[in-house]
């Protein structure tokens, strides 16, 4: 062991009592190339500090609800300082816990609502479900979207508030009502390539521009015969078919 505690090396049970985990933990995460510790000359595995700094990135995003395979990803992609890993763990965790506190008044109030022998009024129950659809939604929807695409969504989600979901939605909204107002018209002429660039502009705004989610998107629109009844019922006041086809038209010549 060296002096001082930057420079000090811990055996693996010293460093898993340090750390508060098992030693079976760190032989798994060793084996699987997530947490690879150095060697002694004769073999003994050996931690600094800097593996005490990954392992906390590693415990933190499972917590968050990562898969190990997404955290390696993460990991050996990004290679975040610990204070940029420590800001996205807790704008993560403030999302949660928003999500959580939204749910638990929902339920709340609910509870307040709810007598014996009186009907149950819909809407506060309606209300409970919505909160927590929300989080379902998001889950169900990682499917279409290969492990690059689930990481890279992993590390823009804090971005990602309900304050924006709700301004998105409305942009959405205006902008699909205009498109209507514009069927029929010329995709080539100036109004429609006008919408054509709002169209594209927000759906970059999810994107980033970037390759991987872009496909996920488009894999996620095409399956819409699949998609829950709930989120079915979410979508469709954005899914008119005519305005999609429309604009793919007035975006195809923009491409040209």
């Amino acid at each position: 062991m060296r002096n001082g505690s930057a420079g000090k090396m811990y055996r693996i049970q010293e460093f898993a009592e340090l750390a508060g985990v098992t030693v079976r933990t760190l032989h798994h995460y060793d084996h699987i190339q997530l947490l690879k510790p150095r060697r002694t000359g004769t073999g003994y595995r050996v931690y600094g500090i800097g593996d005490l700094e990954r392992l906390e990135q590693i415990v933190a995003l499972k917590f968050l609800g990562l898969p190990l395979k997404q955290i390696q990803l993460l990991l050996g992609r990004e290679a975040l300082s610990l204070p940029d890993a420590l800001r996205m763990q807790c704008r993560v965790l403030e999302q949660k816990r928003c999500l959580l506190d939204r749910a638990i008044g929902a339920i709340r109030e609910a509870e307040a609502a709810v007598r014996p022998g009186r009907q149950t009024d819909a809407a506060v129950l309606k209300k409970i479900i919505e909160v927590i659809e929300m989080q379902d939604n998001t889950d169900w929807m990682m499917q279409y979207y290969d492990d690059a695409s689930k990481v890279k969504l992993a590390v823009r989600q804090p971005e990602w508030t309900p304050e924006l979901q709700a301004e998105c939605s409305r942009q959405w909204m205006e902008l699909i009502a205009d498109v209507e107002g514009a069927l029929g018209e010329d995709p080539a002429s100036a109004r429609v390539q006008a919408l054509a660039d709002r169209w594209t502009k927000l759906v970059e705004g999810f994107t980033g521009g970037d390759p991987d989610i872009t496909q996920g998107a488009r894999n996620l629109y095409a399956d819409q015969a699949n998609w829950p009844a709930s989120f079915q019922q979410q979508a469709k006041p954005f899914m008119n078919k005519e305005v999609w086809s429309f604009m793919a038209k007035a975006i195809a010549l923009r491409k040209r």
